[in-house]
């Protein structure tokens, strides 16, 4: 199951909770987000579960891709 979340124009910590949420219930995330702080939140913690991550930019938005 894949899960996408817009996380847009949130401030740390709800970011990092809402995605490691949905990785409880999906195989693979989907998160945008617009400042680089939870950018790199979301992606240290899913590298720290040793998760895959793919990471774009664009228009000063970030999607990060996350596969277990």
């Amino acid at each position: 199951m894949e899960k996408k979340l817009d996380l847009r124009g949130l401030s740390c910590p709800i970011p990092l909770i809402k995605a490691r949420d949905a990785l409880t219930e999906a195989a693979v995330v989907t998160v945008v987000v617009d400042e680089p702080t939870p950018r790199e939140n979301i992606i240290k913690f899913a590298k720290s579960q040793n998760y895959r991550v793919d990471c774009t930019a664009s228009g000063g938005e970030y999607t990060i891709v996350i596969r277990k």
